[in-house]
């Protein structure tokens, strides 16, 4: 099979279930099943300490005795179950155990086809950004899908939606792929698989993970409130759909372009415009409390989420040999877009109660740290 048709094809069914999962899925919580906002935050919050678990230490450790391949089966069938098993909980310590389960098992799935993605890059086999743009095009889909069934059928159409998308996602991997994601580590293989501690011995690598860690969080308040934020501002259900995909419409055309769009700037470069347009998004939306403004941020999303993954992308091909793919990977995922992401909802459930325009304030916390850290390291360091 054509390797940069089947990334393609892989992205966009997996962030068609991440496009149910990541706006609706706190909204779910709340609406479905009940619970206040802050206990649905504080649900997601533990969901991303295990997600952060899985993506930093399940994945790696895995990836040394299983094909690529194999993991995504593994881990998609386990996604399934605990899917299914949402279905009859009520109660917030059962919610909580479920999320737990969901949280380590699925989320991995992201790691893995990110992976997967990269190797074939290092092999000159395919360009990223055309691929990751059929997920952002995946994401799109479904928003405007979910937006459609939740207005006719209600928040339980959210859970069922992602039991389907996740049946696809099972039926994709009995297809034809690469023949580099099939072959299964040999013990040869794993001892030359470099440690994860090795990782920081690179000079440039902890700076940058501390980087993509604090832009990556920034959007806590984004990914767990902007939906019920959507609703306070009375916007109807399927509208919101709408005005979600705006962000993702803008990542798609930055990720179509980013293979030959600002080619020659260095990652440290790309961290901070990212850096910049992040702080501008959340101030913007504080100040200017009202769907027009809200809408007009959603632009930015090029820039806060999109360029600040295509610098990490560009600085993980460029600067660490292949042996450390799979151990980056992990740790970005569970450190950058997991942990952070939890301690963030954490605190910004509580804020989202005093005022939900602080929620997204909040997140400068995380932005103008990061400016000054990129500031101060990219001329010594040279990333």
């Amino acid at each position: 099979m054509n390797n940069q048709r089947w990334l393609s094809q892989s992205f966009f069914v997996f962030f068609f279930t991440w496009g149910i999962f990541l706006p609706y899925w706190t909204g779910w919580l709340v609406q479905a099943k009940n619970l206040t906002v802050a206990d649905a935050s504080m649900i997601m919050a533990f969901g991303l300490v295990a997600r952060a678990v899985a993506t930093m230490f399940v994945f790696p450790f895995m990836s040394k005795f299983m094909s690529n391949k194999k993991i995504i089966i593994t881990f998609t069938i386990l996604s399934l179950i605990a899917a299914v098993i949402y279905i009859p909980a009520t109660s917030k310590m059962s919610l909580l155990l479920i999320t737990l389960l969901f949280s380590l098992v699925y989320p991995t799935l992201m790691p893995a086809i990110e992976s997967g993605a990269s190797s074939l890059v290092q092999q000159g086999k395919v360009h990223y950004g055309r691929s990751r743009s059929y997920g952002s095009g995946g994401f799109v889909i479904a928003v405007l899908i979910i937006s459609m069934l939740t207005g006719v059928w209600g928040e339980q159409a959210i859970l069922w939606s992602m039991i389907v998308g996740l049946l696809f996602l099972l039926i994709k991997q009995f297809m034809p792929t690469p023949v580099t994601l099939l072959t299964k580590p040999s013990k040869e293989d794993r001892k030359q698989k470099l440690s994860m501690k090795g990782l920081w011995q690179v000079k440039t690598f902890p700076v940058v993970l501390m980087i993509v860690f604090l832009l990556q969080g920034a959007h806590a308040a984004y990914y767990n409130y902007g939906y019920i934020y959507l609703q306070e501002l009375g916007v109807n259900p399927f509208y919101i759909g709408m005005i979600i995909n705006i962000a993702v419409i803008f990542e798609i055309l930055y990720f179509m372009k980013a293979d030959t769009f600002l080619s020659k700037w260095r990652p440290s470069s790309l961290f901070l415009l990212a850096a910049v347009g992040s702080t501008l998004r959340w101030v913007m939306i504080f100040i200017f409390p009202n769907v027009a403004m809200f809408i007009i941020s959603q632009a930015l999303h090029a820039l806060s989420f999109g360029v600040a993954h295509i610098a990490f992308i560009r600085y993980l091909t460029r600067s660490l040999p292949k042996e450390q793919i799979a151990n980056a990977q992990g740790l970005y995922s569970g450190l950058a877009l997991s942990l952070s992401t939890a301690i963030l909802t954490f605190g910004g459930g509580y804020l989202y109660e005093i005022q939900p325009g602080l929620a997204f304030l909040g997140m400068i916390v995380c932005t103008i740290p990061a400016i000054i850290l990129i500031i101060m390291t990219r001329k010594t360091l040279k990333y």
